[in-house]
């Protein structure tokens, strides 16, 4: 019989272009990170090209930092939580609360700021151990944990401010959301981390030579620390040019650095990553799963207390419509960075970068006065786009 040379071309065509498929999605699961840095590019340059350079200012870049550094705050918690296979949907509102508990011991008891941070952190820690009790040990399901927590947590902000704004808050308060650095000090800033990124890059190269591990070349590391220097330095530049960094995103790259840490170089980190992979054959090997958890959820109720103190400071006011929709944004920062849905994988600063697509979105449309639904369709379209593309990264792992 004669083959169907016809037949035989549609199918060479076919296959050909599944490999390219194939190769594409490789390229999705592999550099991640560069993907997520080239969207951000794409965003600035056509929002800098509808603005006539408008936004890439040094001033809305600085506001555009200040405005992400909340729901950053509040991906770094997250991230850690949707690893362990969990999801917390109350953050949001747990915002709100602490940000107006906060402003109300500021304007109506007067208390000091040294008084006020402390006892709102230990408050947000107290509020993360709760939920975490809850769906660890009372085997209630995250998402209806969060779920309550996301209406009760919002009732009780209304309740407690009897639905009106509490202001005007004190002016050292106001500093940690509106302040800036002194340039001397961000300068300083920046070369004391490229040192610090240097000397780890070598310790790390170092460490893998010693135990005879494979290691990248030499060539690769150097224009790693060099791209990282140049990106620091222009960074601090922009900032210089109005004001210098902001406080809330000084405390941002500290929390980067301090999550980052915790994820990549110490056991909690290793465990967290365990109990999302494989829950049960963690808890099997001797690991107090159900603890692991908890200290999650105490952390993620830290960066509450971090976001919604950052926020009262910022609006220089306790808002009872604080946090709304704030869990959605963190949620959605986490899959945009790179986090799997199924737990098990993911990087803070992969989701601090999703959070800045989200706050970069934002800040484009806000600029071009684009209506407020077309922002949240935009938005969600993103959201799911990045859910399918860790769906099909995920099926080339398998």
């Amino acid at each position: 019989m004669t083959p169907d040379l016809t037949s035989i071309d549609s199918h060479a065509k076919h296959g050909a272009s599944l490999a390219s498929g194939q190769r594409i999605k490789l390229l999705f699961a592999r550099y991640k990170l560069l993907a997520l840095l080239l969207a951000v590019a794409v965003i600035w340059i056509f929002f800098s090209f509808l603005t006539d350079g408008a936004f890439v200012t040094p001033r809305n870049l600085s506001n555009l930092l200040r405005q992400m550094s909340i729901t950053g705050m509040l991906a770094c918690g997250m991230v850690f939580v949707i690893i362990s296979g969990e999801i917390d949907l109350s953050v949001g509102s747990l915002l709100g609360l602490l940000g107006g508990v906060a402003a109300i011991l500021d304007v109506t008891y007067h208390w000091p700021l040294a008084a006020t941070l402390p006892v709102v952190m230990v408050l947000g820690i107290a509020v993360g151990l709760f939920n975490g009790w809850w769906s660890t040990y009372l085997r209630v399901p995250s998402f209806i944990v969060g779920l309550g927590g996301m209406l009760a947590y919002r009732g009780v902000l209304l309740g407690i401010t009897g639905g009106s704004t509490i202001a005007p808050v004190s002016d050292n308060f106001v500093f940690i959301g509106q302040g800036y650095l002194p340039r001397i000090a961000g300068d300083t800033l920046a070369v004391v981390l490229f040192v610090l990124l240097a000397a780890l890059t070598v310790r790390q190269r170092q460490k893998r030579q010693h135990y005879n591990l494979s290691v990248a070349p030499l060539w690769q590391d150097g224009v790693k620390i060099v791209a990282a220097g140049l990106i620091l330095a222009a960074f601090v530049a922009t900032l210089n040019r109005y004001g210098g960094i902001p406080v809330p995103v000084l405390l941002l790259l500290a929390l980067l650095g301090i999550f980052t840490y915790i994820a990549t170089q110490t056991v909690f980190g290793r465990r967290i990553y365990a109990v999302g992979s494989n829950l049960e054959a963690t808890r099997l090997s001797g690991v107090k799963t159900n603890r692991v958890k908890l200290a999650i959820f105490a952390l993620m109720g830290l960066m509450c207390a971090f976001g919604g103190l950052i926020n009262t400071a910022r609006l220089a006011a306790g808002s009872p419509s604080a946090g709304s929709m704030g869990e959605l944004d963190a949620i959605a920062a986490c899959f945009i960075g790179g986090t799997s849905m199924r737990g098990g994988s993911g990087t803070v600063y992969g989701a601090l970068i999703g959070a800045l697509v989200m706050a970069s979105l934002d800040n484009g449309m806000s600029m071009l006065d684009v209506d407020s639904y077309w922002q949240m369709i935009v938005k969600g379209g993103i959201l799911v786009l990045a859910v399918w593309i860790d769906v099909i990264s995920g099926s080339e792992r398998r």
